[in-house]
């Protein structure tokens, strides 16, 4: 049951390295994304350069300008770059198996604690496991029917050490009861508290013991770890 680590302090050059990252996904994936940014670049420029042509202004009124309207410039492009990237983000997501346990990790404000593809199938079935203060959460993604099933197994087995925690499910998708994973982290956030930050270490401790226990493979033994014929017969006395 990991829990997101705390992110680490970033220099002004892997910041801007991060930046430049996010432009070029952004740009990738979205055709849009250059012709707006150019838009909304070029509109305090412009106007910036028919402030100094026409008017007639002091040195210091001049500064004022050229600082006021670069930064709307850079205000600007910032709001689009992070518009634009989460949608990309977003779209990308769902398309990706797995992608809404990453999607709460990287919720900065709150404690989740998300266990990955608690179960799992081949065909990328997977149900997620979160402790937080909204209760125990389980996320589903796949197919609806076999996710539901899986939720079935995982409530029995949960049930047992939650105690009076409330536990919610939630099933990613567009159909009728489900939540678009564009959504999940609106949706999470909005959820009302329901246990206590103490509530959630002890949970987090109980869990994390029953999640742990090893589980029989499903299938056949191999033949090569059958015992031999008669190593369960008891001897013959003579």
């Amino acid at each position: 049951m990991a829990k997101a680590a705390e992110p680490e302090k970033v220099g002004t050059r892997e910041r801007f390295k991060q930046i430049g990252m996010v432009i070029g996904m952004t740009a990738k994936g979205d055709r849009k994304f250059i012709p707006i940014v150019a838009g909304v670049v070029a509109v305090p420029l412009i106007a910036l350069a028919l402030l100094l042509v026409l008017g007639s202004w002091s040195l210091y009124t001049t500064v004022l300008w050229v600082v006021a309207m670069i930064v709307v410039a850079l205000v600007g492009f910032m709001i689009v770059l992070n518009t634009r990237s989460n949608n990309v983000f977003m779209k990308q997501a769902e398309e990706t198996p797995g992608a809404a346990a990453q999607i709460v990790e990287n919720i900065q404000r709150g404690d989740w604690r998300v266990t990955p593809a608690l179960a799992s199938t081949t065909s990328f079935d997977m149900v997620h496991l979160v402790i937080c203060r909204k209760g125990v959460l389980l996320i589903g993604e796949g197919n609806p029917n076999r996710v539901r099933q899986m939720m079935g197994q995982e409530k029995r087995r949960l049930a047992k050490v939650i105690g009076s925690a409330e536990m919610k499910d939630i099933i990613i998708g567009n159909g009728e009861g489900e939540t678009p994973v564009r959504k999940l982290r609106t949706t999470l956030v909005r959820m009302p508290n329901t246990i206590s930050a103490k509530d959630v270490n002890a949970l987090d401790v109980r869990l994390k013991a029953l999640t742990a226990r090893p589980q029989m493979p499903k299938g056949a033994v191999p033949k090569n770890m059958r015992p031999s014929t008669g190593a369960f017969r008891a001897p013959r006395g003579r």
